[in-house]
């Protein structure tokens, strides 16, 4: 099972679930999980154990964030093609032509320095450290929307169906 299968898995996102997440509001509220996971993880420092009720309410807002708005009007938006476009590499990836996929390895390897400096600064208890290494990680990943933009608008030209849009 691939990393991108179990986030989905863990996630449990159906159909609606997706249309719910192409809402422009859960697309751009989605960035705050991170850092909401990190100042939760941080508030160990200042609340000790206490700490977990702060890091469960992130993870929980993490899970949630897909689901907490209403499906959009129309999905021409370029926050919903970000989604539906997430959801085409997802279900059809053996499908996606090799220029997108090579391009989403490359994005996820550009966060690793990010996630490394992050948990670095996490443990060391450095906010500059933690601070940027989020920022870094989270860099590749609005430009892993824009690139999954191009994957759906390329997907449509093609005439092609995105999962979960056909009812």
């Amino acid at each position: 099972m691939s990393a991108y299968d179990f986030a989905e898995r863990l996630m449990a996102m159906d159909d609606a679930t997706w249309r719910r997440h192409a809402n422009p509001l859960s697309v751009q509220t989605r960035f705050t999980c991170l850092p909401l996971i990190v100042l939760a993880a941080w508030s160990h420092v200042w609340i000790s154990w206490w700490s977990l009720i702060p890091v469960g309410l992130a993870l929980w807002w993490t899970w949630y964030n897909p689901r907490a708005f209403p499906e959009p009007p129309h999905f021409r938006t370029w926050w919903s093609r970000a989604v539906l476009g997430e959801r085409i590499f997802l279900v059809h990836r053996q499908e996606v032509p090799f220029h997108h996929q090579r391009a989403v390895n490359i994005l996820s390897a550009m966060s690793v320095p990010g996630v490394i400096l992050l948990v670095f600064g996490l443990l060391m208890q450095w906010a500059p450290g933690a601070a940027f290494g989020t920022v870094l990680a989270m860099l590749p990943k609005a430009w892993f929307c824009d690139r999954m933009v191009w994957l759906y608008d390329d997907w449509v030209r093609e005439g092609r169906a995105v999962p979960g849009m056909e009812t």
